[in-house]
């Protein structure tokens, strides 16, 4: 169960290798949780992560999941929530695509889109069912500012970003009254090996933050986090731009 002020105690990550996630969960260690479940695919950077959290205090387990096998969520995710009531379940997973390269490979371009939503929509509603049968819990979401408007650098991954944004609100309002809260959150540019030696967005922001800004939502009982908190305002701004001027900016 959470702690009075509604950190988990219990914490599972699909996408186990996360910079993000792996951040949260150092932080929620750090405070209250003391068991971590890490789903990934079975390699040494997840045994790593596991291995970083142990050392931390932590009670740490893998389970092998894979975004893109929607057929085995169910036995992945029953694996764990079998073994006890899961606090917090963190969907992290997610991959940005080459945008120049995809848009010549169409097929490059529908992995993105089944790793970031047709694979989270499948384990989200997996979770949420398996949440909701226990009676209480949180799923918290990484969503992208990227889903707010398609931009021509990126509308591949930001369209698969916006769908799962929206299928994240969605899924917030079905569970409401249910005893599972459901927190999307929204970062702008985050500086990790996933946007290594790309140019740098205003107001990016790190791993750390990002997890910083979870906690905080969490003991809030947040539904949307924005990461930093000024992209709000910016992209509410964006979001309003006539598609004649927005097509001209730099972006």
């Amino acid at each position: 169960m959470k702690d009075a002020f509604g950190l988990p105690q219990s914490l599972l990550v699909l996408g186990g290798t996360s910079e993000i996630a792996l951040a949260t969960a150092r932080r929620l260690v750090a405070r209250r949780t003391r068991t971590v479940w890490l789903a990934g695919r079975p390699s040494p950077a997840l045994d790593a992560a596991a291995g970083q959290l142990r050392d931390l205090g932590a009670e740490v387990r893998t389970v092998a999941f894979d975004a893109l096998d929607p057929e085995g969520h169910e036995a992945a995710l029953g694996k764990v929530f079998a073994e006890g009531d899961i606090d917090l379940v963190l969907l992290a997973f997610g991959i940005l695509g080459d945008q120049a390269h995809d848009e010549r490979e169409p097929l490059n371009a529908v992995r993105v889109a089944q790793t970031n939503y047709t694979g989270a929509v499948s384990a989200g509603l997996v979770a949420a069912r398996s949440l909701q049968a226990q009676g209480h819990g949180s799923l918290v979401v990484l969503s992208s500012v990227a889903g707010e408007r398609a931009r021509r650098a990126n509308f591949i991954y930001g369209s698969s970003k916006a769908g799962l944004d929206a299928f994240a609100q969605g899924l917030g309002d079905a569970l409401h009254g249910t005893g599972v809260h459901v927190m999307v959150v929204r970062p702008g540019f985050v500086r990790s090996r996933m946007t290594e030696g790309m140019e740098e967005a205003p107001l990016a922001t790190t791993p750390g933050a990002v997890a910083a800004a979870i906690e905080l939502g969490l003991r809030r009982r947040s539904e949307t986090v924005w990461v930093p908190g000024a992209l709000r305002v910016v992209m509410a701004a964006v979001r309003h731009l006539p598609r004649t001027v927005f097509r001209r900016l730099p972006v």
